[in-house]
């Protein structure tokens, strides 16, 4: 596998001189292409700093970040939007889609954005949301859908451009148990589908479902270490799978 993530001793120094926070403490982090990881931390640890490093949302005080092959770490503004836009699908807590726009319309929208032709755009849109099981809902305006629902559609609008990396910021904080448990198993499908995915948590038992979880205190990295169980578990389905065809 090649490095999809490279991360070298950043640091994100708030208020510098006498009353500085470091919210990143030298943090150095590879992920791999087709990872399923987690980070986690609670609030104050500096996850959500480093979940904003990761996703281009901003530039660190010290140190590199390589996304993909290309370093992000000192790009402008307009360039680190271009980056956003092209390598990450995003998933986050609070769904953030535009309510008099139907499903169908707020996964393709990102898609605009992107230069990708009408036709084009509808067809990747329409098969996303068929990934997720709303292919029959994709006229359906957000406040028609459940919390759940409306968390396919985001998942849909995040993989629709087919994006190297997905980055999902407690990506269940709003769900109920059920829901809950339909969103990480679409994500475990793209992840054994070869997405490399990338989990934002301050929950234990969501960490747990990643095969990687990298705890994260302090601005600093505490422990990284693969989930045994949980890739023993994937590579069962897998086999089964295999024997099923």
């Amino acid at each position: 596998m090649n490095a999809l993530i490279e991360i070298r001793d950043m640091y994100k120094i708030y208020n510098p001189g006498e009353n500085e926070v470091y919210a990143l403490d030298g943090i150095s982090l590879t992920i791999e292409e087709g990872e399923f990881a987690a980070v986690i931390g609670h609030s104050g640890s500096g996850k959500s700093t480093l979940m904003n490093m990761m996703g281009c949302l901003d530039t660190p005080t010290e140190g590199t970040y390589c996304l993909n092959g290309r370093d992000v770490s000192r790009m402008t503004d307009d360039e680190l939007s271009d980056i956003r836009n092209q390598e990450i699908g995003f998933i986050f807590q609070g769904f953030n889609l535009i309510a008099n726009l139907d499903a169908l319309a707020n996964v393709e929208l990102p898609l605009i954005y992107r230069g990708i032709d009408k036709r084009t755009r509808r067809e990747l849109a329409a098969s996303s949301l068929e990934m997720v099981g709303l292919g029959e809902r994709i006229h359906h305006k957000p406040a028609q859908m459940s919390g759940g629902q409306q968390q396919r559609v985001a998942v849909a609008r995040a993989i629709a451009a087919r994006p190297p990396v997905i980055l999902a910021d407690e990506p269940t904080g709003n769900l109920d148990t059920r829901a809950t448990g339909e969103i990480l198993g679409i994500l475990k499908e793209l992840h054994q589908a070869g997405r490399t995915i990338v989990i934002i948590t301050h929950d234990p038992e969501i960490a747990a479902q990643a095969e990687r979880v990298i705890r994260i205190k302090d601005g600093r990295i505490t422990e990284d270490y693969r989930n045994e169980s949980r890739i023993e578990e994937d590579e069962k389905k897998a086999q089964e799978g295999i024997k099923d065809v």
